[in-house]
């Protein structure tokens, strides 16, 4: 009899707790419509900044592969600039061309060429980088070398070894420079005793 009373009273213990969790669930479900409404409202904000974020994302990436989509043909076609220029240089070099009309000729046709080359590019919004005369700039420039000259103040880019370009805002590529630097004093004195021994072999 005790078992079986011990037995009840267990049950009816399990019966009040799965009561208790029944009614504690109905009440926790039971949400106020206003708190309902705002949560869907909060979800809905937040699902739409996410969609404009998206599409802000996507106009981005679109205009930029309309406006720079040539940037690595652009890139390559210098190339051709280049070795223009080089053949160039190499056949006005040539001792058996110089100050001929053959090799007068030639360089006409290969500037007219080079011109044109230009011109299209800045129909494409590929420009040159100023560079002679202009004060080093390393977003724009590269310094290969330093070159000696007092009449310059340091920094300044005294000769162009290959062109730079950019492509509207970007740099396409750096303008490979030398740039002045101010002469060793010691160096200077040197050079002009120099000078002053080749006046006077005597002294």
């Amino acid at each position: 009899m005790e078992k079986e009373k011990i037995k009840k009273s267990e049950k009816n213990q399990k019966n009040i707790e799965v009561e208790d969790a029944k009614n504690n669930k109905e009440k926790k479900s039971e949400i106020p419509p206003e708190e309902k409404i705002k949560e869907l409202e909060d979800k809905l904000t937040r699902a739409y900044a996410e969609m404009e974020n998206q599409r802000r994302r996507f106009e981005k990436e679109k205009e930029d592969a309309f406006e720079y989509g040539g940037f690595a043909f652009a890139r390559e076609a210098l190339n051709l600039i280049d070795n223009l220029e080089r053949s160039k240089a190499s056949l006005e070099n040539d001792e058996s061309l110089k100050n001929t009309e053959a090799l007068k000729k030639i360089s006409e046709h290969l500037n007219i060429i080079n011109e044109d080359m230009i011109s299209i590019f800045k129909k494409n919004n590929i420009e040159q980088i100023k560079s002679i005369n202009e004060k080093l700039d390393p977003n724009l420039h590269q310094a290969m070398m330093e070159i000696e000259d007092d009449t310059k103040d340091t920094g300044t880019i005294i000769q162009e070894i290959q062109k730079g370009f950019m492509i509207k805002d970007r740099l396409l590529r750096p303008a490979l420079v030398a740039v002045s630097k101010k002469p060793i004093k010691g160096n200077k004195e040197t050079k002009k005793e120099h000078e002053n021994k080749e006046k006077n072999p005597k002294n």
